[in-house]
């Protein structure tokens, strides 16, 4: 079974650890790619991270979206949503399925 990470500012994930989530308070964009880097070599299978943080890291990000594992999730923080994450899961579905069905206009 894989294990399940939430990166982001300390206000935003520290909730997930009574989930039983592995917590990983980063502020920064050097620390941010050193730990999603080192969470998907140590297996993890999700990570979620703040849309915020994520936005400092769009490269490293990317990396990870052609891959099986880890499921990369870009969640909302305690500095707002940033609209980042739906723009994701629209994107996945107009790959996988050839046209934008999520979108409302």
């Amino acid at each position: 079974m894989h294990r399940i990470a939430a990166v982001g500012d300390k206000d935003s994930v520290y909730g997930f650890a009574s989930l039983g989530l592995d917590i990983f308070p980063v502020e920064e964009e050097v620390q941010a790619v050193q730990t999603v880097r080192k969470l998907a070599n140590d297996g993890y299978g999700v990570i979620y991270i703040t849309e915020y943080l994520a936005s400092l890291i769009p490269e490293e990000i990317e990396r990870y979206r052609e891959m099986p594992l880890p499921a990369i999730i870009l969640i909302p923080g305690v500095k707002g949503n940033t609209g980042m994450g739906m723009k994701g899961v629209s994107k996945s579905v107009e790959q996988a399925v050839g046209s934008d069905i999520i979108s409302e206009d």
